[in-house]
């Protein structure tokens, strides 16, 4: 499973289509994270001052109809991601029947990440 950090309003935005968010434009790919770790770092470096629920897609890589890239970040990881840690880049959109999951991600008073839970 390869991890996307997404807000919840993002995700159920257009439910009846492919998901894309706002980076596939910008950076030409989806950025997902390889473990839970590295995606709870990206939720707190990235996603810290998000307001309402933010959730962490769970992607069966094998199950996306677009390429997927194994690359370095573009500057250094985020705090808590160690240097040459590769992460898995999706050439676009993607597929829902690929998300297996859908967890929230559990937020300290200060918008840290700390965990997954279990989302109704």
């Amino acid at each position: 499973m390869i991890y996307h950090v997404v807000a919840l309003d993002d995700w159920l935005a257009a439910p009846d289509r492919p998901y894309s968010p706002a980076s596939l434009d910008e950076a030409g790919f989806v950025h997902c994270s390889p473990d839970e770790k590295t995606a709870l770092a990206v939720a707190t470096a990235f996603y810290r001052h998000t307001a309402g629920p933010l959730m962490a897609l769970l992607i069966d890589e094998h199950k996306l109809d677009v390429l997927v890239r194994w690359e370095s970040a573009d500057t250094a990881p985020p705090p808590g991601v160690a240097p040459g840690t590769v992460f898995p880049h999706v050439y676009g959109r993607i597929n829902r029947d690929a998300v297996e999951g859908l967890m929230e991600i559990v937020r300290d008073g200060d918008g840290h990440a700390t965990g997954l839970a279990v989302w109704p």
